[in-house]
């Protein structure tokens, strides 16, 4: 049994636009209907003409008033469903335009717009959607996605490599159960060694948050370093074969030219008149190529064997005068900036600047240029450069090759390991053709807050 609802007590009942529409156009037709009504009874005409021009004056009229209730509510039912299929996710339907230029049509043009306009970043939207899920399942980087309860919702294939089983076991299980808690906690982006069902090594773990639907969620992603890192050093192993064969082959190539020439002097009968004499030269280049070979391994193994920095307080502007001042070739300028203190290796940092003043200096004396060396410093960085007047890098391609020189006595360490003395203070050393004028600029960029190393392998942060 249907029920209807009572309207509360001291509310008034409202009446719908509809029946106001035609509550308005009875009311507005009215005063012609009682005119015409009042003409016609007073006219003398028989009954049956009276009640039949009544009704129909009165049928014509209530038909009208209907009417208009019709023209007006249809298009904004139209416009209704039109609304209503977009609030479903529908963007096929249309509204009919009259083509007048009203305020109608106007309405009906915009909610087709609107449609129109739904429909194409709909399309986009579940394109683009399409596209990162391929992406996602594409890519060599195990993707998981966790709500706030650390319930798993979302995992690609890569992530299912890695805890080796398929999605629809995985999904709805915690970070405990897969054995990925331990990646929640923590810093978001750091490198950890873990084992997985799927791969063991080391990984480089990152992590965001996010939010689906108002809830908060966290994104975890972890690549696997292990196939980089042994891809890098089979490329460190064949530069470093490349360097040894190639330096090892310059050396024996003449201690055995001359060997075999010695041995075949050796054995003719009788000797000729200036074979002691041949004897002592072929002696000297065997033991100039010795030595030089021998100071070849010394220069690498002192490449190789760098120890990690001292950090101690050093006063920049009396570092960069004193290590100027070694140069007596030339008088190079000081740009002074204000003075700052650091935490680095003075040592190092003075064979550094030593190797960078030496090559800058080397370079202007060849143009009769001149060399100055300046430093910066913002909040966090130290920036010492300094600039020669000299021809400039026409190369740097092999600027930092170990053992690499354009010099005629030039030992090709100098860069590579005033490289690595940066690098060890967690800065970084570049080379670069100056753009103001001619020549070349060194830059060296230290951090004001360094991370220093103590003798167990501990990392301990100071300032």
């Amino acid at each position: 049994m249907a029920t209807v609802a009572a309207t509360p007590p001291g509310k008034k009942r409202r009446i719908g636009h509809e029946m106001r529409i035609a509550l308005t156009a009875i009311i507005a037709g009215a005063p012609a209907v009682l005119v015409a009504l009042i003409v016609l009874w007073r006219g003398g005409y028989s009954l049956i003409i009276l009640w039949t021009l009544t009704f129909l004056i009165l049928l014509f009229w209530l038909g009208l008033a209907a009417s208009i209730k019709a023209r007006i509510a249809l298009p904004l039912q139209t416009i209704s469903n039109v609304l209503a299929s977009l609030r479903e996710g529908d963007f096929s339907l249309r509204a009919r335009d009259t083509g007048c230029d009203d305020a109608l049509s106007g309405v009906v043009s915009e909610v087709n717009a609107l449609s129109a306009t739904l429909q194409k970043q709909r399309l986009g939207a579940v394109e683009a959607a399409a596209l990162l899920q391929n992406v996602m399942q594409e890519i060599d980087v195990a993707v998981f996605a966790f709500d706030g309860g650390d319930i798993l919702k979302l995992v690609n294939r890569a992530g299912e490599r890695l805890l080796a089983a398929p999605e629809e076991k995985l999904i709805g299980k915690s970070a405990r159960e897969l054995g990925l808690d331990s990646c929640l906690d923590g810093e978001n982006i750091r490198l950890i060694d873990a084992s997985f069902p799927g791969g063991t090594g080391q990984w480089e773990m990152r992590r965001s948050k996010f939010r689906q639907e108002g809830m908060p969620h966290r994104l975890l992603v972890l690549s696997d370093l292990s196939k980089t890192l042994r891809e890098e050093e089979r490329q460190a192993w064949k530069r470093l074969i490349r360097v040894l064969g190639h330096e090892l082959n310059n050396s024996l190539a003449p201690i055995k030219s001359i060997a075999g020439s010695l041995s075949s002097l050796l054995h003719r009968s009788p000797l000729p008149g200036d074979w002691e004499e041949d004897t002592r030269r072929g002696l000297a280049v065997i033991q100039n190529r010795s030595e030089s070979l021998s100071r070849f391994m010394e220069g690498y193994a002192r490449l190789a064997q760098l120890p990690p920095p001292q950090l101690e307080p050093v006063n920049v502007s009396a570092w960069i005068r004193r290590v100027s001042c070694l140069e007596t070739r030339m008088e190079v300028k000081i740009i002074a900036d204000p003075d700052l203190t650091i935490r680095a290796d003075e040592d190092q940092l003075d064979q550094l600047l030593i190797n960078l003043l030496r090559n800058a200096v080397d370079a202007a004396l060849g143009t009769g240029g001149a060399v100055q060396i300046g430093w910066a410093h913002s909040s966090s960085v130290l920036e010492v450069w300094i600039d020669d007047e000299g021809p400039g890098i026409s190369n740097a391609s092999n600027l930092f090759v170990p053992f690499f020189t354009t010099k005629p006595n030039g030992s090709g360490i100098g860069l590579a390991l005033s490289r690595q003395i940066a690098e060890a203070h967690h800065g970084s050393l570049s080379l670069d053709n100056r753009r103001d004028a001619r020549g070349c600029r060194a830059l060296v960029r230290l951090p004001l807050r360094q991370i220093e190393t103590p003798p167990d392998g501990s990392m301990l942060r100071t300032d």
